[in-house]
């Protein structure tokens, strides 16, 4: 769909949105929150809301708050003292977003994530029940990566990240990304859409990035990237653009857009493919590899060459073909043992080797996908 379409009759049509503010769009020069400026959030996402719109906030700056509060002027480079300042910062935010939208007649509620909350099934889906149930109550969520407690391995990486995989998560139309920067810039200019975050669009990100925050365009355009892949709409513009929320969610032509891709995935292969991290890969031959990304058909053990890791029944795996690229991921219906035994035959050869053929396939093309 050409962008000027998606502005003019995607956006104006939109019934769930989520919003990702960065530290610096929220915070002062010395760190603290700047209260004129999440004011200027809650008037904007009051008047989404009472226009029958539902948002999510995804709002980073604990850290920022708790550097302020230490009277610390950069971000530590050591996690237990970014979780020291998160732990002092992410209360006084709340605070602070309490009273602020409490003002404008909006309870709001804090959730607090890992990515062990995402990638656990069962998890991931009580944490979608419970956003189904504040949206009843109506309730504005605000949530943040747990930096009290994640570590290196668990962690999201950045609030742009944790944004798409909850706006693919819930189902939103549209992931908008407020940050410092009017959108992706070309050569001083800012693009008006990306239809492709391809290593083009990738080498426009220089890298550059505050003392407070933790992101960065690259963060971006990743967050863009998955949630184009789930078939929904991303845009990156500036939080201080006058009334930014409700005039781009009217169609203006304000920051970058990126183009979704044609089809929606199911919620189940949201989770897959974005969710939920790979304990284990496979190895396809290029056969294989053309039968799963051209042809849509499932995973069969006489095209894969090699298994790699410790994984039972179920666990989510990465396919990779024979070039050493990922080109999928999905749930698998063996064991890494069963695969190891079974890799290169064909599916009636599968009982003579197990003693059981519970499955033709590895992986079913219901259960796969594409990268």
């Amino acid at each position: 769909m050409p962008d000027k379409a998606v502005r003019e009759q995607v956006l104006p049509r939109v019934r769930r949105v989520v919003v990702k503010v960065g530290t610096n769009a929220i915070s002062g020069d010395d760190g603290r929150p700047d209260r004129r400026a999440i004011a200027n959030l809650a008037r904007q996402i009051a008047a989404v809301r009472a226009g029958g719109v539902s948002v999510v906030l995804v709002a980073s700056g604990a850290i920022g708050t708790g550097l302020g509060e230490l009277g610390l002027r950069e971000r530590p480079r050591d996690m237990p003292r970014l979780q020291a300042a998160a732990a002092v910062g992410q209360g006084q935010l709340m605070r602070i977003f309490h009273d602020v939208f409490a003002r404008r007649g909006v309870q709001v509620a804090q959730v607090l994530l890992t990515r062990d909350d995402l990638e656990d099934r069962t998890r991931y889906l009580n944490f979608r029940n419970t956003l189904r149930a504040l949206e009843e109550f109506g309730a504005l969520p605000i949530l943040n990566e747990n930096d009290t407690v994640a570590v290196d391995d668990i962690r999201f990486g950045e609030n742009d990240i944790l944004a798409a995989l909850v706006t693919s998560t819930i189902g939103a139309q549209v992931l908008v990304l407020l940050s410092n920067v009017d959108g992706v810039l070309a050569d001083g200019a800012v693009l008006d859409v990306v239809e492709h975050v391809d290593d083009r669009v990738r080498a426009l990100d220089h890298g550059a990035r505050s003392p407070l925050g933790s992101g960065g365009m690259a963060s971006k355009l990743q967050a863009a990237r998955l949630v184009a892949k789930a078939g929904e709409v991303t845009v990156v513009a500036n939080a201080r653009t006058p009334r930014i929320l409700p005039r781009l969610l009217a169609g203006e032509r304000l920051g970058t857009l990126f183009v979704p891709e044609r089809r929606r995935l199911s919620s189940r292969r949201r989770w897959i493919g974005q969710a939920s991290r790979p304990t284990g890969r496979i190895v396809v031959d290029a056969g294989a590899a053309r039968a799963l990304t051209q042809g849509g058909r499932s995973l069969l053990p006489s095209g894969i060459t090699a298994v790699d890791g410790s994984f039972g029944k179920g666990a989510t795996v990465a396919v990779y073909g024979p070039s050493g690229e990922e080109i999928a991921r999905g749930l698998v219906n063996y064991s890494a043992e069963q695969i190891d035994r079974i890799k290169g035959l064909r599916s009636s050869q599968i009982a003579k080797a197990l003693g059981d053929r519970p499955y033709d396939e590895v992986i079913h093309r219901n259960n796969l996908m594409l990268r």
